[in-house]
């Protein structure tokens, strides 16, 4: 929903947070790996990364940027592409480099990689069992602290969109927003005049509401928590509305009743699960010292 470039967003991102891991690791920007030390400093080492789930790929540039903060000349091979899927039993990528920095780096590689994975599996199942509707899905701000960008094009990898990228790139206007602003009326008003040029969404909590949305011209209309009768009713007061306004279900989502609120005729179904409800993938690195 939101077309927001965010490359250089995300590119900073990556590169922070991963030398971020690897201080958190180190004890600071020249701590030492005690254990790794006992291996003499030139010996060198070839590894296997294994995935014991079946997941999406997702992180690769997290995993790559983790050994070139610790050493430029490890090389990693990979079998696949962020955003391909994979069986349990799949060796994503090989490593070959010093033995020191593989070691010290391999934790903090496979957890960014396992999250984002996961993220990016967690979506795939989702955006499946709407695949075939016209309805879009979309993530939240429900996101791991420091990693927005990577969980969000996780979820791009994944087969999802993102909604607004967070506060400065559209508005979301909510019920504390509208008792705040003096109502949905006042609320949509200002921020027309504010920043016309702003992605403009209010949340509703029942049809009264919607009617009031639509009549206010917001560009998007969440539809919070509204059990399918409602969301049925909703999509047929907006048809016959001269708004153009976009209709979003949001609350009490889960793979079992995606599909049947997509067919309600909704345009977009927010998940926030995508991103909080995840369950890391199990991943392995077997290492050889050459």
């Amino acid at each position: 929903m939101n077309n927001l470039p965010y490359q250089a967003y995300l590119d900073r991102e990556i590169n922070q947070s991963c030398i971020n891991a690897i201080h958190e690791d180190l004890g600071g920007k020249h701590g030492i790996d005690l254990t790794a030390s006992l291996i003499p400093e030139k010996n060198r080492a070839h590894a296997t990364l294994i995935s014991r789930d079946d997941g999406v790929l997702c992180g690769k540039a997290w995993f790559n940027k983790v050994f070139e903060v610790l050493d430029n000349d490890i090389e990693v091979k990979w079998a696949f592409e962020d955003g391909q899927a994979f069986k349990a039993g799949s060796t994503l990528c090989t490593l070959n480099g010093n033995a020191r920095a593989i070691l010290t780096g391999e934790r903090s590689a496979m957890n960014f990689l396992q999250t984002l994975s996961a993220t990016a599996t967690v979506t795939q199942q989702y955006s499946a069992q709407i695949a075939t509707t016209n309805c879009k899905l979309l993530d939240t701000r429900k996101t791991l602290p420091g990693m927005r960008f990577g969980q969000k094009y996780a979820v791009r990898c994944g087969g999802g969109e993102n909604h607004r990228i967070g506060l400065f790139d559209a508005f979301l206007i909510k019920e504390n927003h509208i008792m705040a602003c003096g109502g949905i009326k006042q609320a949509l008003a200002t921020a027309i005049k504010q920043a016309p040029d702003k992605l403009l969404e209010i949340e509703v909590e029942n049809l009264d509401e919607l009617k009031q949305a639509l009549d206010g011209k917001a560009q998007v209309i969440m539809l919070d928590n509204f059990d399918l009768n409602a969301l049925r009713e909703a999509v047929a007061i907006r048809n016959d509305h001269p708004s153009r306004s976009k209709l979003e279900a949001s609350g009490n989502l889960s793979l079992d009743n995606i599909r049947t609120i997509a067919e309600t005729g909704v345009d977009f179904i927010s998940v926030g699960a995508l991103t909080k409800h995840i369950q890391a993938l199990d991943l392995s690195l077997r290492i050889n010292i050459d």
